[in-house]
């Protein structure tokens, strides 16, 4: 089937999603209120059952401040990234099943993750581990949603996986995330022990009348925070050159 062809027959797609009060809505995908479905369900639910081979679960996002599907531990490492991203604001698993023609055959899919950005981006998220991408029938379904997304103006992303780093410090912070669980009168303190080119053991020791372990959780929550930045491409810990980004401060 031509491109041309599938252009044409993305006029007829539906989307299906879950309002937050558990209802089902169906819309004309052009007309589709990307807010109501974010703010809905996921649009279908996970079950465990003896030898799946998926791990499947809920994550707790501190963007949306509430807990998030995913359907394998690729998808959950898909929704920390988007979770650390200071520029996403809304995310959302299983958001929507799209409902259309593809030439002669109706098709149904469900993207696994659905973003949106600060600036008012959009973006569809598949995800799949890489030596499937090229099978041709996931390859048929990724274009077709590849076109309807960018119909709508928005962004298509086909995620395989990230580098080890910075996925494993990302995922360290996490244990760091809750403002609840640091000390909040030590954060201008911690900001102002930061100069050029300080590195994280050193601004624990500026600080020595408090134990390093208080002063390492605001550390890392204000790395979670981006008020404090740092090369997490390489491995994490005392030597992490750390700088203030003092526009961000709480």
């Amino acid at each position: 089937m031509g491109r041309v062809e599938v252009r044409k027959a993305t006029s007829t797609v539906r989307a299906r999603y879950r309002a937050c009060d558990g209802s089902f809505v169906e819309s004309e995908l052009d007309r589709l209120v990307v807010d109501e479905v974010l703010d809905g369900l996921p649009v279908r639910e996970f079950r465990s059952y003896a030898g799946q081979r998926h791990y499947s679960g809920w994550f707790f996002s501190a963007t949306m401040g509430r807990l998030l599907v995913y359907e394998s531990l690729l998808e959950l490492s898909r929704l920390q990234l988007a979770d650390f991203d200071h520029d996403t604001v809304g995310i959302l698993g299983q958001p929507f099943q799209l409902i259309g023609a593809d030439g002669r055959r109706i098709r149904r899919h469900v993207p696994d993750i659905l973003l949106s950005g600060r600036d008012g981006t959009v973006t569809v998220v598949d995800v799949k581990p890489a030596y499937l991408v090229e099978d041709e029938k996931v390859a048929t379904i990724f274009e077709w949603t590849r076109l309807l997304c960018a119909r709508r103006g928005w962004r298509f992303e086909v995620y395989t996986g990230a580098a080890r780093y910075p996925l494993e410090n990302i995922r360290f912070l996490l244990g760091y995330r809750r403002a609840e669980l640091v000390r909040a009168d030590l954060i201008h303190s911690v900001l102002d022990a930061v100069g050029p080119s300080s590195t994280l053991g050193e601004v624990e020791r500026r600080l020595n009348g408090v134990a390093p372990a208080v002063i390492r959780p605001v550390i890392l929550h204000l790395l979670w925070t981006h008020q404090l930045t740092t090369n997490l491409g390489v491995v994490l810990g005392s030597t992490s050159v750390l700088d203030a980004d003092r526009r961000n401060r709480l």
